[in-house]
């Protein structure tokens, strides 16, 4: 005897009694009614291994139906019906819609018994059949939900999507104007001076954003560091390091693979026209000034200047022993002098980011565990940073406009793209394939992998940090912009973005790693110097450290390609070969740097939710033990008094 649910129950009733459900469970046929009116039924069982038999059984169905609950549910259901519903707690509910879609479900469930059968009679493996089927099923359904999706858009729907995503669409549409507009003025010839006075908005857009990135770079660190013990900061720290080595040596993995298949330096070196020459840099040096600059020892020189050695000569005197023939026993003495260069202690304009990241996470952390007696501090620092973001969320408006001139600008400054050599057109190419597999296909896969989720969604959310950074070509610049992106768009725990964001816009480059460890063997090919293994292995562990040096600003790439270059005796002159395409490749190669700290954020957020709900839970007692504390504290003045008014009566007494 089927049992029938639905169709005959009472209008009035709202909940199905367990023991008629578990009665249904137990009869060999199980089915929902089609025909009811468009009532909320919510099947409860006393019994959850009924429960899930049901789920099992009728999984499909179910789904269906939860799925044509409306936004506002009816009257019919009531309180805690209705919370379990929008709770997405087991529920079957039954709408207008409703009998459409379970029709096209039970012609397909009739499909599957009927090709099972089939499948039976012939001595086939009704598995690999029912597995297809049910693919087929799940697509359909599918295509049924995304249909119902799009009759249900409203205009406030199509409205609220604007709202929402209205910085978005502006910064889109500017970098299309911007290179529509670009290339439109470019048969104008403009002079040098016509072009900065054109592409003035656009350089007031990145003053703006450069002066919020020192406070911001301070306030967001050491108030992400103070809201983190020791013990989360340190394996959130540990989780960081691991995720910038390993994505940078992917990068520069990638970058040698893609230089050594496509090989767009064969050829000849005559097409190029060298420019200038390159300061020559010793890598020593070059790694000592990383070292120095994290710890500067002036804090407000740090904030305008870092370390540079610089080079100075000098002349020695040497005293050298002279024989005069081999017959005379005497020696005479000639001194003779010479020039050394040596190096001397010199700074170069730019925010030292390495030196001031360091004090702020040690700063940080010290406050997190002066408990009470940091709470000043700490509060001081979460109102600026709170100050600097909401300085961001007007700065964004602007922001379309400024890319939009920085972008038209640049490319009426470019030079002829016609007269790019054939070699520099490859090196481009492979510049750019490089990037796109890392960023679109490395990365993303990295995010799928390890937490589960659909990357692309998170990184729709990014996509004015990428766009600004694509515009400014500078990831320090785009830092306030993808603090917001991050936070607001993506909601990824504050905690983690004022730890993991500013380290990463100051040490995490996988974009310039990449391209620096490719720009070096592109430069060899066209030197036609063969690279062995082990230059190979230098040029990969040379790009991976020089781009944690390298700044966080436009072109820095080329000042530590030299490190690179000398370290396997390649010719530093050759990287005014690359100049004339550096300004676009640094865009590209920026935005990549900002798309893997953002997905990095991302990551670590996922893989320290144990340690951030533990703080919350620990920051939770501590409020409550603190409210306890201050109530005694509070009595202890009055205790004081009182002693202090008893004297005179014991005084009468005696």
């Amino acid at each position: 005897m089927p049992c029938f649910v639905g169709e005959k129950a009472p209008r009035s009733q709202s909940r199905i009694p367990a023991d008629m459900l578990n009665g249904c469970l137990s009869s060999p046929s199980f089915t929902l009614g089609l025909e009811s009116p468009p009532l909320y039924w919510l099947l409860k069982a006393a019994s959850p291994p009924r429960l899930s038999t049901l789920y099992q059984q009728h999984s499909q169905v179910l789904l269906l139906l939860q799925l044509s609950l409306p936004a506002s549910p009816s009257e019919e259901v009531e309180g805690v019906e209705k919370d379990l519903l929008r709770s997405g707690s087991f529920g079957v509910t039954l709408s207008s819609r409703a009998p459409l879609i379970l029709r096209e479900e039970a012609r397909g469930n009739a499909n599957v018994h009927k090709t099972a059968a089939m499948t039976k009679s012939n001595g086939e493996n009704p598995r690999s059949r029912s597995r297809v089927q049910r693919i087929r099923e799940g697509i359909h359904l599918r295509s049924l939900k995304a249909k119902k999706k799009v009759e249900d858009i409203t205009k406030d729907d199509v409205k609220t999507f604007l709202k929402k995503n209205a910085f978005v669409l502006f910064t889109v549409g500017a970098v299309v104007v911007g290179i529509m507009l670009g290339f439109a003025l470019r048969p104008y010839k403009m002079s040098y001076r016509e072009v900065k006075y054109f592409s003035f908005p656009g350089e007031l857009l990145m003053r703006m954003l450069q002066m919020l990135v020192l406070p911001l770079l301070v306030s967001s660190l050491i108030t992400g560091m103070a809201a983190l013990d020791s013990r989360a900061s340190g394996k959130m720290g540990m989780r960081a390091v691991i995720y910038y080595m390993t994505t940078t040596f992917i990068a520069v993995f990638i970058g040698i693979i893609m230089v050594l298949i496509i090989h767009p330096g064969k050829g000849s070196k005559d097409e190029f026209t060298q420019q200038q020459k390159i300061e020559q840099v010793s890598p020593a040096d070059a790694f000592l000034d990383l070292i120095r600059n994290m710890f500067p020892p002036n804090l407000v020189q740090a904030c305008t200047q870092q370390f540079k050695t610089q080079y100075g000569k000098r002349v020695i005197n040497v005293k050298v022993i002279v024989n005069e023939s081999i017959f005379n026993l005497t020696n005479a003495t000639q001194e003779i002098s010479r020039e050394e260069i040596i190096p001397i202690s010199g700074t170069t304009s730019g925010v030292n980011a390495l030196g001031l990241v360091v004090f702020s996470m040690c700063f940080g952390l010290i406050i997190g565990n002066m408990k009470e007696e940091g709470q000043a501090l700490r509060d001081f620092f979460d109102s600026l940073n709170e100050a600097i973001m909401r300085l961001v969320a007007i700065i964004m408006w602007y922001a379309p406009i400024g890319i939009l001139f920085l972008i038209a600008g640049k490319i009426v400054e470019m030079d002829d793209i016609t007269a790019m050599g054939g070699q520099l057109g490859m090196y481009t190419v492979t510049v750019i394939i490089g990037l796109l597999i890392h960023g679109m296909v490395v990365l993303p896969t990295l995010y799928f992998v390890l937490t589960r989720k659909n990357p692309f969604i998170f990184i729709t959310g990014l996509l004015q940090a990428l766009i600004t950074a694509l515009g400014t070509s500078s990831s320090s610049a785009t830092l306030p912009i993808t603090f917001k992106c991050l936070e607001e768009n993506n909601k990824v725990d504050k905690r983690v973005t004022r730890f993991v964001l500013p380290v990463g816009a100051t040490i995490n480059m996988d974009g310039t790693a990449l391209y620096e460890a490719l720009a070096a063997i592109f430069i060899a090919q066209v030197n036609n110097m063969d690279m062995n293994f082990g230059q190979i292995i230098t040029i990969s562990i040379t790009a991976t450290a020089a781009s944690i040096g390298a700044a966080g600003i436009p072109q820095a790439g080329l000042v530590t390609m030299v490190i690179v270059l000398t370290s396997v005796g390649l010719p530093t002159d050759d990287i005014t070969l690359i100049i004339a395409v550096d300004w676009f490749l640094d865009r590209l190669r920026t935005t990549t740097n900002v798309l893997g700290d953002s997905i990095g954020a991302g990551i670590i957020e996922f893989l320290s939710k144990d340690e951030l709900q533990n703080g919350d839970v620990e920051m939770g007692n501590s409020v409550v033990e603190e409210n306890e504390v201050k109530k005694p504290y509070q009595m202890i003045p009055q205790e004081n008094e009182y002693e202090n008014e008893k004297p005179p009566d014991s005084e009468t007494k005696m």
